[in-house]
C-alpha cells in the first residue's frame, strides 16, 4: 500500500469505528423503587444496574465498535428482561438462579468491573433484599440453593 494512502487511512479508521459505535441510551427513569436496605440498593447498582435499569454508566470503550455493539446488546437484553427503572422486574426466581449459578452478573462484566464480583454473603443479601423490596417471596429458591450447597458438603 502507497504511503499516501495509509496517512488518511490511519485518521479515518478511528474515526469510523467511534461512528459506528451504536447508540448508547439512558431512557427517563419512570419508576423510583424503594429498596429495602441501603446495602440492596449498593449491591444492585454495583453488579446489576449497569444492565438492568436506565441508570447505566457507559464506559468509555462503549464508544468504538465492535465491542460496543456487544455492550449495547447486553444492555438491551438486560433491560428488556429486568429494568428496574420501569418497573419490570420479570421473573425474579430466574435471576436468583442466574446470580446462584455465578451466570449473573455475566463473568465478562466482571472481568471488566471488579466490584460487580459478589460474595457469596453478598450475594444472598441482594436476593433477601431483592425480594424484600419487590414484595416477593424467594424463599423457594434460597431453600432450594441451601440444599444444593448441603448435598455438595457430603
Amino acid at each position: 500500500m502507497k504511503a499516501k494512502y495509509l496517512l488518511p487511512l490511519i485518521i479515518a479508521l478511528p474515526i469510523i469505528l467511534v461512528l459506528a459505535a451504536g447508540p448508547k441510551t439512558n431512557p427517563k427513569v419512570e419508576n423510583n423503587v424503594a429498596w429495602d436496605s441501603t446495602q440492596t440498593q449498593e449491591l444492585f447498582a454495583r453488579a446489576c444496574a449497569d444492565c438492568h435499569s436506565n441508570e447505566t454508566k457507559w464506559p468509555w470503550y462503549a464508544n468504538v465498535a465492535p465491542v460496543s455493539w456487544k455492550i449495547i446488546h447486553s444492555v438491551d437484553e438486560g433491560r428488556s428482561k429486568m429494568n428496574v427503572s420501569t418497573g419490570r422486574t420479570g421473573e425474579l426466581d430466574d435471576l436468583v438462579k442466574l446470580i446462584n449459578r455465578d451466570e449473573m452478573p455475566p463473568r465478562d462484566y466482571v472481568w471488566l468491573h471488579a466490584r460487580a464480583k459478589l460474595s457469596p454473603t453478598e450475594k444472598q443479601e441482594l436476593i433477601d433484599g431483592l425480594g424484600n423490596t419487590f414484595g416477593v417471596s424467594l424463599e423457594n429458591e434460597i431453600n432450594n440453593r441451601r440444599s444444593e450447597d448441603d448435598d455438595d458438603d457430603d
